[in-house]
Parts: C-alpha cells; structure tokens; sequence
C-alpha cells in the first residue's frame, strides 16, 4: 500500500465529507518515479467545529501518525475545514526553490 493510500485510510477515522490527497512530491528536490514524501490535504470534517486551526492540525497529525516519521512522508500540507468554511477550492502550493528545473 502506497504511504497516499494509507493516509487515505487513516485520516478516515476524522470522518471527513470531503477528503482529498495531492502527491507534490515531484515538484521538489530529490524527486524520482514513485518517491512519496510531499503531500497535501483538503480536509472538511465536522469533527472541526469549535476547534482553532491549530488544533484541527493536530487532528490531522495524530490521525497520522507514523506516517510523519523519517523515511516516510517529509512535508503535509494541511487545509482543514468545517462544512461553513468549505467553498470547493484550496490555496495553490507555493514552488519549492530545490524543485528539478525543466
């Protein structure tokens, strides 16, 4: 299972009502075929609600877990969200200065 899927599967357990996983791994340096160590999450849960962003954060990061840990994935990106706040889009991800040059 791919460190994508069973992300997938883990942040289940926050109930999302809607989930999405962006492998950004190859717009950075050290990139190859298959390298999984960048991510980004757009996450609506009502799980969130009451909650500061910080907070949401660490959600997401306990859901986690090992999956954070070295050799495993090196940047999460995390756009969490209650049902109110949630318009369909997400923030663009900023260039990363050691991503391969074409």
């Amino acid at each position: 299972m791919t460190l994508e899927q069973q992300l997938h599967e883990r942040l289940q357990q926050l109930s999302p009502l809607y989930l999405e996983i962006i492998n950004e791994s190859a717009g950075h340096g050290g990139y190859f075929p298959g390298k999984e160590s960048h991510f980004k999450v757009s996450i609506v849960s009502d799980l969130f609600n009451g909650l500061r962003l910080v907070q949401r954060h660490q959600k997401v990061y306990a859901a986690a877990g090992d999956l954070l840990s070295s050799g495993k994935i090196h940047a999460l990106a995390i756009h969490a969200y209650i049902e109110t706040e949630w318009t369909g889009s997400v923030p663009a991800s900023p260039e990363c200065a050691h991503a391969p040059k074409n």
